[in-house]
């Protein structure tokens, strides 16, 4: 399967949030806000969480999360070399089976950085 852009991510997602919440459950939208809260300023940073996300989110090997985090991780201000450190962190939680998340990431990563510096 070819990896997926940025871009494509972006535009999928919002898709998908757009069917997801036109269903107007309560459950699904309680866990949104949910999930939303999570993120926000408390007794960590909303900076810090979402690298807790990063982290997680690549040990569950959840390519389409790890993009998410990525993108708030650079808007939050992470540079390279720290999202690549906590990639490493993913990596020896999880194993060797992060392997082929941490190359999707690695690519996510390059794609976000040029997209962020205008190229």
């Amino acid at each position: 399967m070819p990896r997926r852009t940025i871009a494509e991510f972006r535009a999928e997602r919002a898709k998908g949030q757009e069917a997801l919440l036109a269903a107007d459950h309560l459950g699904l939208k309680r866990f949104l806000r949910l999930d939303s809260a999570t993120y926000e300023d408390g007794a960590l940073d909303a900076r810090t969480k979402e690298l807790l996300g990063l982290v997680a989110s690549a040990v569950l090997r959840c390519n389409d999360c790890i993009d998410y985090h990525l993108e708030q991780c650079v808007k939050a201000g992470y540079t390279r070399d720290q999202l690549v450190d906590a990639l490493n962190v993913a990596l020896v939680v999880g194993g060797s089976i992060v392997i082929p998340h941490a190359r999707h990431a690695m690519l996510s990563i390059d794609e976000l950085f040029a997209e962020k510096q205008g190229a």
